[in-house]
């Protein structure tokens, strides 16, 4: 019900768009266009990664390396592939849903997405180049330990 009403507030909303300015809306469109086309490829490629993954690695597998009996071995499994992997919020929370149905657990697929969204390896070489070398460090480490604080705590929680 909830999506209805917010399709419906999008075009009631492109709606007095329209109304306002054509031009405007056209341009609006065509540039919203563009970033869909920029964006689809990327999110096929990671559809595509996860349906492979999730094909090979079967719900016995997800479980023992990453369900809640892991433990520790299954948060820094989870630790290390999140802070090495760069994907977009937008493919992250769907493919830990994926990997949740699968048997992964709570803690893991926390330790997972935080260590994904805050803790960044791959960009540490930019990150350094703006901020410093130290405080890239600082920071990466910082979200590290929130990761982990924050997955212990979901983890035992969600049991």
């Amino acid at each position: 019900m909830f999506t209805i009403i917010l399709y419906c507030a999008a075009v009631s909303g492109l709606g007095v768009s329209l109304f306002k300015s054509r031009d405007k809306t056209r341009l609006v469109l065509k540039k919203a266009w563009k970033s869909f086309e920029n964006i689809l490829p990327q999110f096929l490629t990671v559809l595509l990664i996860i349906g492979i993954l999730l094909s090979v690695f079967n719900k016995d597998m997800i479980s023992k390396l990453l369900g809640a009996e892991s433990g520790v071995f299954g948060m820094a499994i989870a630790a290390v592939i999140g802070s090495i992997t760069l994907i977009p919020g937008f493919v992250a929370f769907p493919l830990a849903a994926s990997l949740l149905k699968a048997g992964a657990g709570y803690g893991q697929i926390t330790m997972f997405v935080t260590t994904l969204m805050m803790v960044g390896v791959v960009t540490l070489p930019v990150e350094s180049k703006y901020f410093g070398r130290k405080a890239a460090i600082q920071r990466n480490l910082f979200a590290l330990v929130y990761a982990v604080c924050i997955s212990f705590v979901i983890g035992g929680l969600l049991k």
